[in-house]
């Protein structure tokens, strides 16, 4: 057991003889706990190094081990969902060196890409894919006529998706040739793993008894109610001891649970499975954290690490993050407001709703992964005079979208969204940007989205949108802002507003959407340049749009998003169904996909940055930059 994260590189022979799957084959099966063993270390130094997520990756190490031992990867195809335990499936498959650079520019990705390895057959991030995606692979080779193998393993929790259970039922109705392996590392489904289910399992999961029961079957199908007889006795038997019997009913053979820490374990029950036809479903138990005692003691807080080495210690008090605007902001409008709910698809830490939660027990709703009925939800409680208000990141959204126009829009339903993770989120990548909301946001009829630039700002905004009778979308960052400090007051902004922030001589005009606020000021001290903080995106200030494009010779919008019908497209529209033709330049995130590395850098990389409003100005005003001598230094 593991008390401390290392500070240097530990020794590993046997694992760093291994710089593929192939290599890790060819070694004796009575090696394989000193693999795991140096595996766990290896992690738990190299996370340190570089940060990033951690207690789900020692949570597998036993099983990554052993699917790469049993299957011919990266032929047979191994689906990891949502990624965050993948950690130790790059370490086999060819990345250990690389470890140290993960989430980084040019580094391994934080979740398995299928450009970074042939190894990594599904580009995953977001919850629940896997079993769909692994049906997909087998369903295709089926077609082809080839006989490689499926497996997809999942988490519990990614189990309260839908679509993971979509899924499961079509492989059932399929008939498929693949593997479902359910991570249970919460003990949420079953904590009972004891010798009699292991010596059912091992039953189970052999050639012996799968022969015995196919040819049984055909015997007993001559006398039908004689086949339902022995159907429903063995269903019995396994509902005794397994918690299967769900799975079994929705086509699958189900086997376990078993430990999933025991790598012989695992090694003959996969042996075992990987012979068998069809839907199969094996059930392990695994700790989170495994071998790390702080991580298993408290697995969401070491659900990810930020780096352990040594930085410069800084005396200046912590500025709030937006998260924590929203959690305070939650708190005091649930002291006023009887009526307002709040609820989130697993996000309460991420979204700050711990206070919440503990103040508020009765009117708090984890949903757990299940982003549609989280807003489905939300649509059923306004139809009953209730506030409530869906906590919920961006990229997250993005799922149950259909349900956001639907149910919630369509039926112009008084629900507040509060969107966090808005724009760039840096380490985590393309997965996980907030890129696209104000566009798939602004076409909605019905709905008011706005995008705070500070901290108070974005209280005052929660509180407008609180107070609208509709449905209403406040987009904030990731993270801290300009450390403006939050009013204790809160007053509803007038709706559709914008403000003017700097008044300048420059003839140029930034309109700022946002986050970009404050490099649009800073830019603005060399242009002299008028900026205006927008504030909503819909509905939109076209007064103010108007008078700005009659007063200045370049209007420049600004915005953490997606410039294809973000923002500045609705700007342009409205130009243009005014018949103004002033020059426009829209900046915000380009036509492709960001990929890992400080946000800070993402924002000089998509051109959202002062020094790129500057040399907007420079491309379209020269004359105007060259009379005022103005260097964009």
């Amino acid at each position: 057991m593991f008390t401390e994260i290392p500070s240097t590189r530990p020794d590993t022979p046997l694992l760093d003889q291994i710089d593929s799957p192939a290599d890790l084959r060819a070694l004796d099966e009575n090696q394989l706990n000193q693999v795991c063993e140096e595996l766990r270390h290896f992690l738990l130094y190299s996370t340190g190094q570089s940060g990033g997520h951690f207690g789900a990756g020692l949570g597998v190490v036993e099983l990554t081990v052993a699917l790469h031992y049993i299957f011919n990867t990266p032929d047979d195809r191994v689906v990891w969902d949502v990624g965050h335990q993948a950690y130790p499936h790059k370490i086999l498959t060819g990345r250990r060196e690389e470890m140290h650079r993960i989430r980084t520019a040019g580094g391994p990705a934080a979740f398995p890409s299928r450009e970074e390895s042939s190894y990594d057959t599904f580009g995953v991030g977001h919850s629940s894919t896997s079993i769909s995606a692994a049906l997909g692979m087998a369903l295709a080779f089926r077609q082809q006529q080839k006989d490689n193998q499926c497996v997809a393993v999942i988490g519990d929790g990614a189990m309260t998706a839908g679509m993971a259970f979509e899924a499961l039922c079509h492989a059932g109705h399929e008939k498929a040739d693949m593997l479902v392996i359910l991570n249970d590392n919460d003990m949420s489904i079953s904590n009972n793993v004891g010798a009699l289910n292991k010596y059912f399992t091992r039953i189970w999961s052999s050639k012996t008894y799968s022969a015995m029961r196919e040819g049984s079957k055909k015997v007993l199908e001559i006398i039908p109610s004689a086949w339902e007889f022995a159907r429903k006795t063995e269903e019995h038997m396994k509902g005794m001891v397994a918690p299967g019997v769900m799975f079994e009913e929705l086509g699958f053979n189900y086997y376990g649970p078993i430990d999933g820490h025991d790598v012989g374990e695992l090694i003959s029950t996969l042996e075992n499975l990987k012979q068998l036809p069809g839907p199969r479903f094996l059930h392990i138990v695994t700790r989170k954290g495994k071998g790390f005692k702080p991580a298993e003691e408290d697995p969401i807080k070491y659900h990810a690490l930020k780096p352990i080495a040594p930085a410069a210690q800084s005396s200046a008090p912590k500025k709030p993050t937006y998260s924590n605007v929203f959690g305070d902001w939650l708190c005091d409008m649930a002291a006023r407001d009887e009526r307002l709910n709040g609820i989130t698809p697993a996000m309460r830490e991420g979204s700050d709703m711990v206070r919440f939660s503990e103040e508020y027990p009765d009117r708090y709703h984890d949903v757990a992964i299940a982003e549609q009925h989280a807003v489905t939800l939300a649509a059923g409680m306004a139809c009953e005079n209730m506030k409530p208000v869906v906590a919920i990141y961006s990229t997250f959204l993005q799922r149950a979208y259909d349900q956001l126009i639907h149910d919630v829009a369509l039926q112009n339903l008084d629900v507040l969204f509060a969107i966090d993770r808005a724009g760039l989120v840096g380490e985590d990548g393309p997965t996980h940007h907030g890129a696209y909301d104000l566009s798939y946001l602004r076409c909605i009829p019905n709905m008011v989205v706005m995008a705070p630039s500070d901290e108070n700002e974005c209280r005052q905004m929660l509180y407008t949108g609180y107070c609208y009778d509709g449905p209403a979308a406040v987009r904030y960052p990731r993270g801290s802002g300009t450390g403006a400090v939050p009013a204790d007051d809160m007053t509803a902004l007038p709706l559709g507003k914008g403000i003017i922030r700097r008044e300048g001589q420059g003839g140029v005009a930034i309109l700022a959407f946002g986050a970009p606020l404050a490099a649009a000021l800073q830019a603005a001290e060399s242009l002299d340049a008028t900026v205006a903080d927008m504030r909503f995106v819909k509905p939109l200030d076209t007064q103010l749009i108007q008078q700005l494009a009659d007063s200045h010779d370049l209007l420049i919008t600004v915005e953490e998003n997606a410039a294809m019908g973000g923002a500045g497209s609705a700007v342009l529209e409205v130009l243009a169904a005014a018949g103004k033709t002033v020059t426009t330049e829209v900046l915000g995130i380009e036509d492709r996909f960001i990929e890992q590395d400080s946000p800070a850098k993402q924002r000089v990389e998509t051109g959202i940055d002062a020094t790129a409003i500057l040399n907007a100005a420079r491309r379209h005003l020269p004359e105007v930059i060259k009379a005022r001598n103005i260097s964009g230094s």
